[in-house]
């Protein structure tokens, strides 16, 4: 009876406890999981790493031979005048620039150093100017740029944002405010060159940023003038030099384009520049360039490009000379291939 029971007892004990098997968490196998699918898995020899860095050599000095000598080709003449137009003996620049009753009118005299094909590129140049400052850029409103119903929206203009009075100022913000009001008249062999400025700036920004019906509306009118006053008749779409201007600048030395000249200069010919010295870079130290400027096939004069291409495939030759160099002075035995795991056949599946 007892070792029935016993018996009994243990047999029920033994079934009733018996747990579940869990279900197994790893996955089922194939070549994918497993990353065993066909692949490219070359071995870098010493001979492969070497044709690598020739071939990259090859290819990148002749494109920077060919990009410095682009850029090379380009004439630029620059000209600093925001010093050489303070009138002799004055010593507060802020405040010359500052009186309206002094006037701004300056000559300069450019020597072209080379020919120079049309089109010539007119530029201003500013030096210390923080276009990319974060409240400088965020002074503006786009929607109030793009659209007539969006006139009195000046939301982000501020301090630039209305008139003492109240109303609404198109357009509006700081960067509009500041607009560069320096002008310059070219004379070649006194005949006043036409500055073209038509299509100076992106077709982009006049076809979609600037409506063809917003007009200026008490634009420098604000408690304090900045620079440029705008035609109130002429439509945004149509200010380019407004547009070029609103475009900012990521560095805080950079070039605007002013306008094209469509005539061809000659070697030692003389341009007179007669300008008005109108924006206030003293203020904050700036500086002021007028810069005329040819352009080939790969744009304006900037070494950089052609230098670095330059650098880049003269450092894959020294590596390549210097790899070859130590390959046959110290050469090291491969291993076997068919130690490395993607060789050996998958076993125990």
């Amino acid at each position: 009876m007892d070792s029935h029971a016993a018996g009994s007892s243990s047999g029920g004990s033994g079934d009733g406890g018996a747990q579940p098997r869990r279900s197994s968490r790893k996955p089922k196998y194939s070549k994918f999981t497993q990353q065993e699918l066909p692949a490219c898995k070359p071995i870098l020899t010493p001979k492969w790493v070497i044709s690598v860095f020739v071939l990259v050599g090859v290819i990148f000095v002749p494109i920077g031979i060919v990009s410095l000598q682009a850029s090379r080709q380009v004439v630029e003449i620059v000209d600093r005048y925001d010093d050489a137009c303070v009138p002799a003996g004055v010593t507060d620049k802020l405040a010359y620039i500052r009186n309206d009753s002094i006037p701004k009118s300056c000559t300069r005299n450019l020597t072209i150093t080379k020919d120079m094909k049309q089109p010539i590129f007119v530029y201003y140049q500013l030096d210390d100017f923080y276009q990319n400052h974060r409240r400088y850029v965020k002074s503006r409103n786009d929607a109030q740029l793009r659209d007539k119903s969006k006139a009195t929206d000046f939301t982000n203009c501020d301090p630039e944002a209305k008139t003492v009075d109240g109303k609404p100022i198109v357009p509006c913000g700081l960067i509009a405010w500041s607009l560069f009001n320096d002008t310059y008249k070219l004379i070649h062999n006194n005949v006043t060159l036409r500055v073209e400025k038509k299509d100076i700036s992106w077709k982009s920004d006049r076809d979609h940023k600037f409506g063809s019906d917003v007009f200026p509306t008490n634009f420098q009118k604000g408690p304090l003038k900045g620079g440029k006053t705008l035609d109130p008749s002429i439509p945004l779409s149509k200010q380019e030099d407004l547009i070029v201007w609103m475009r900012t600048a990521a560095l805080p030395t950079f070039r605007k384009l002013y306008g094209r000249i469509y005539v061809d200069l000659k070697e030692n010919d003389t341009i007179t520049v007669q300008l008005d010295n109108n924006y206030n870079t003293y203020s904050f130290g700036g500086k002021k360039k007028l810069v005329l400027s040819t352009a080939t096939w790969l744009g304006g004069k900037n070494d950089f490009l052609g230098l670095a291409y330059l650098t880049v495939g003269g450092l894959c030759f020294f590596l390549a000379f210097a790899f070859t160099l130590l390959y046959l002075i110290k050469p090291r035995k491969m291993g076997d291939n068919s130690y490395l795991s993607w060789n050996r056949p998958p076993s125990g599946r």
